[in-house]
């Protein structure tokens, strides 16, 4: 397989600074946690965020910045997933309200995942509000299926989370991926 992409560069489709995914970093935290509580009722504790880079060797972490070149780099995304043998499971994925609308979340998901296939990811999972549908169509762009539910699994409302897998995570849907397949 390819080797490992570190970070990426693309420029969203409204006129609006260049965007630059590169792995999280502690001194990303803070607007890490403000973009989680700005995204979700139930948004993780920051302490969170560190202990997936200081402590979780399964974590994989990555932020979507502005002005890549710029040493203050707002953070406008971020995305946390869990590389455990060949499953890859996205624990979180969300924009800033500012920057939502761009392109960003598509973006991190496919860097996100080109990464995590190259390290042997076969197959991608997660829970979803069973009400997000933004979400959902994000995840169908990138061959996600709905493979399940599980009631009341949000605590703050007893919503059902829906189970969503993409699976055949091979070198034909990283070339896919690579070459933009999903943005049509």
């Amino acid at each position: 397989m390819a080797v490992q992409l570190k970070s990426s560069t693309f420029q969203p489709a409204n006129p609006q600074p260049i965007i630059h995914i590169r792995p999280m970093r502690l001194e990303d935290l803070e607007q890490v946690h403000t973009i989680d509580r700005a995204s979700f009722s139930m948004p993780w504790p920051e302490s969170s965020y560190r202990y997936e880079l200081l402590e979780n060797p399964n974590s994989r972490s990555w932020v979507a910045v502005t002005n890549a070149s710029d040493d203050n780099q707002p953070v406008t995304g971020v995305v946390v997933i869990w590389l455990i043998e060949d499953e890859a499971h996205i624990a979180t994925i969300a924009v800033h309200p500012e920057y939502r609308g761009q392109g960003i979340s598509r973006e991190l998901l496919a860097f996100a995942l080109s990464n995590v296939i190259q390290e042997g990811a076969r197959l991608a999972t997660l829970e979803v509000r069973a009400n997000n549908l933004i979400a959902q169509a994000l995840y169908l762009r990138f061959r996600f299926e709905i493979v399940g539910r599980r009631p009341r699994y949000y605590r703050d409302n007893d919503e059902d989370a829906l189970i969503m897998t993409a699976d055949g995570l091979d070198e034909t849907y990283l070339r896919w991926l690579v070459s933009g397949g999903w943005k049509k």
